[in-house]
C-alpha cells in the first residue's frame, strides 16, 4: 500500500472536498464525489460520464482538501486503478457507508442503483499549510 500514516489520518474519517479525475481520449474530466476510505482503497458510488470514463480507463486520480479555517488546510493528492463492483450487496454496504460519513444515511436510497467504484491507490502525497 502506498498511503502514508498521514494520509490515512487525514482523508479516512474527514467529511471533506474530493474531486475524481478520470481521462478518456485525452480530455479531462474532473467532478466532486463523496467517498470512503480503508486499507488503501477509495470507495464512491456514481454513474454518468464518471463511471462511463471509469470503465473505458481505470487510471484515476483524486484530490481531497480540507480547510477549516485559518489554520487547518491540507491537501491530498491519490492516484490509482478503479475497479467497478455491481454486486447489489457490496454496493449497498458501501453506500450506507459512504453516507453516513456525510451525515445523510437517510438520502443513500434517493439516487437509484449506481454501481461501486473502487479506487486502488497506488501513490499519494500531501501538502499541510
Amino acid at each position: 500500500m502506498s498511503v502514508s500514516e498521514e494520509v490515512e489520518e487525514l482523508i479516512a474519517g474527514a467529511r471533506v472536498s474530493a474531486h475524481l479525475a478520470t481521462s478518456v481520449d485525452d480530455r479531462p474530466h474532473v467532478a466532486p464525489v463523496w467517498y470512503a476510505y480503508e486499507d488503501g482503497v477509495v470507495s464512491l458510488v456514481t454513474g454518468g460520464k464518471k463511471l462511463r470514463n471509469v470503465r473505458a480507463n481505470p487510471r484515476v486520480a483524486l484530490s481531497i482538501e480540507r480547510a477549516d479555517g485559518p489554520t487547518v488546510h491540507w491537501t491530498a493528492t491519490l492516484l490509482g486503478t478503479a475497479t467497478v463492483v455491481e454486486d447489489r450487496d457490496r454496493v449497498e454496504r458501501a453506500r450506507e457507508r459512504i453516507f453516513a460519513k456525510y451525515d445523510a444515511a437517510d438520502q443513500a436510497g434517493e439516487y437509484g442503483f449506481q454501481p461501486l467504484v473502487r479506487v486502488t491507490v497506488r501513490t499519494a502525497t500531501c501538502e499541510v499549510f
